[in-house]
C-alpha cells in the first residue's frame, strides 16, 4: 500500500516521515508556508533520539493523474478542517475507475468523534484511529515528536465497528515504522475515552499551566455525565494508562519539553481556528440532545472562540473573563 497523508502537521508529519523512513511510499498534503518549506528543503522530524529530514512528495490537492488503486488516505487535519478536506478528495479519480470516496480506505487519525460520521457520508470505507501521539508543529517544514521509545500509539478499527484486512495491514506498516498500533473492533470506545481527555486541551490553550482549580475535573465530569446519559461506551483513565504503560513516554527534544497540545498550538500559530467546537462542543451537543447541562464546556467553547477571534496569545486568556462566562 501507498499512503496519502492529508495534513502534514504534528500528527500527519510524524506518521508520514516515519512511514517513509521505513520504506513505504508516502505523499503528504500541506498548504501555505508549510508546503513551500517541505518542497524546498524537505520535512524535518525532530525526536528525542534523532532528527531526520526527508524529501517527500508534497501536494496541496489532487493532481491531474488518478490516484493509484492501492492508496490509503490518512486524514490528519484538525476537525474544523475535515469537511473541506473530504470535499477535496472524495471525487478524486482512481486508476482503473471510480473515485476515492467509492474505492479507497480513509483513516481518520484525528481528535474528536465527529470526523467519522462526516467521512462516512462521502467515503464508503472509513477506519477510525485513536491517536496518542505527543507532537508539535509550529515552524514551517518542521515537526517535533516527543514520544519515546515509540513516537505514538495508534488504535485502528473499522467505523462504526469491527476490523478488517485493511486495519491489519495498516497496523503492520505502522508497527514497522515504530508505532504501537493495536487493531480494535471497538475503536470508537477508545476515541470517546480520548475525547474526555481532550476536553482539557482548551484549558491549556487558554491558561497554559495556570488552569483554575477544579475546572479540568468539572469539564470532564460533565463529559462523563453526558456520555452516560447518551449510553455511549468509553474507556476510562485506568484502562488507558494500563494500555499505554511506558510505551509512549514524553521526553524532551533538543532540551525542551513539549510546549502544548493541539489546541494550544493553534493559538500559538495564530491559525485562525481551533478544534474546541468539535471537542468540548461534542459534549455540549450531546448534553443538549439528552437533557444534561454542560455550562463549563459551553463556557470554554466561547472563550476559545474569542481567543481565536481576538488573537489572544496561547496561555494568556484573562481568568476573570472565563469566570464571567461560567457565571
Amino acid at each position: 500500500m501507498r499512503y496519502l497523508v492529508v495534513g502534514a502537521g504534528a500528527v500527519g508529519g510524524t506518521v508520514g516521515v516515519r512511514l517513509a523512513s521505513a520504506g513505504y511510499d508516502v505523499t503528504v498534503v500541506a498548504r501555505g508556508a508549510h508546503l513551500a518549506a517541505i518542497r524546498e528543503r524537505g520535512l524535518t522530524l525532530r525526536q528525542p533520539e534523532e532528527e531526520r529530514t526527508l524529501r517527500l512528495p508534497a501536494v496541496d490537492g489532487p493532481g491531474d493523474q488518478p490516484l493509484p488503486a492501492d492508496t490509503v488516505l490518512v486524514l490528519t487535519v484538525k476537525s474544523q478542517d475535515t469537511a473541506a478536506a473530504l470535499a477535496t478528495w472524495v471525487d478524486a479519480p482512481v486508476a482503473g475507475g471510480g473515485t476515492a470516496g467509492q474505492r479507497l480506505p480513509l483513516l481518520t487519525a484525528q481528535n474528536g468523534v465527529a470526523n467519522e460520521p462526516a467521512a462516512l457520508r462521502l467515503f464508503a470505507r472509513v477506519h477510525g484511529v485513536c491517536v496518542w501521539l505527543p507532537a508539535t508543529h509550529l515552524e514551517p517544514g518542521v515537526v517535533v515528536a516527543n514520544g519515546h521509545p515509540h513516537p505514538g500509539m495508534l488504535h485502528i478499527g473499522r467505523y462504526p465497528s469491527g476490523s478488517d484486512d485493511t486495519d491489519r495491514a495498516v497496523a503492520a506498516d505502522l508497527t514497522a515504522a515504530g508505532f504501537v498500533a493495536p487493531v480494535r473492533s471497538d475503536v470508537m470506545r477508545w476515541k470517546y475515552g480520548k475525547l474526555l481527555g481532550n476536553l482539557t486541551n482548551a484549558l491549556q490553550a487558554l491558561f497554559g499551566r495556570d488552569v483554575p482549580d477544579g475546572l479540568a475535573e468539572r469539564i470532564r465530569t460533565e463529559g462523563e455525565a453526558v456520555l452516560a446519559a447518551a449510553g455511549i461506551a468509553h474507556t476510562d483513565r485506568a484502562e488507558e494508562t494500563a494500555e499505554r504503560g511506558d510505551l509512549v513516554q514524553h521526553r524532551p527534544v533538543g532540551g525542551e519539553q513539549r510546549a502544548g497540545g493541539s489546541t494550544w498550538q493553534s493559538l500559538a500559530r495564530g491559525a485562525g481556528s481551533a478544534e474546541t467546537d468539535h471537542l468540548n462542543g461534542e459534549i455540549v451537543l450531546l448534553g443538549r440532545l439528552h437533557g444534561v447541562p454542560t455550562p463549563a464546556n459551553a463556557a470554554v467553547q466561547q472563550a476559545v472562540r474569542r481567543a481565536v477571534r481576538e488573537r489572544i496569545p496561547a496561555g494568556e486568556f484573562p481568568r476573570a473573563e472565563l469566570a464571567k462566562l461560567l457565571g
